[in-house]
């Protein structure tokens, strides 16, 4: 993967928020030491060459928006959606998703 800095350290980032969870640009920024930079991390983001690997979907506004998406916004809402889903059932209840 080629990139700048920043945005290998913003993709870096995003490989560590967990499977069915959500986090603002803001909340990016601060993972990497740039707690001003919101919105050079949605351009970063914007520049994610292989999303389907980098979990960029699990971005949204602070406000709670979801926001812009390459593969557009019905997707990034559905692949959310999916991932809520998928992690309702944790712990013992996971025997109700067979």
């Amino acid at each position: 993967m080629k990139g700048t800095n920043f945005q290998i350290q913003v993709w870096r980032a995003l490989l560590k928020l967990p499977f069915g969870t959500i986090a603002t640009y803001q909340t990016i920024a601060q993972m990497v030491d740039r707690p001003t930079a919101a919105r050079a991390v949605g351009n970063a983001i914007g520049k994610n060459p292989i999303g389907y690997l980098i979990p960029c979907h699990r971005v949204i506004r602070e406000s709670g928006e979801i926001g812009g998406f390459g593969w557009g916004v019905d997707r990034k809402t559905v692949m959310l959606g999916w991932e809520a889903s998928r992690t309702m059932f944790r712990g013992d209840d996971r025997d109700l998703l067979k």
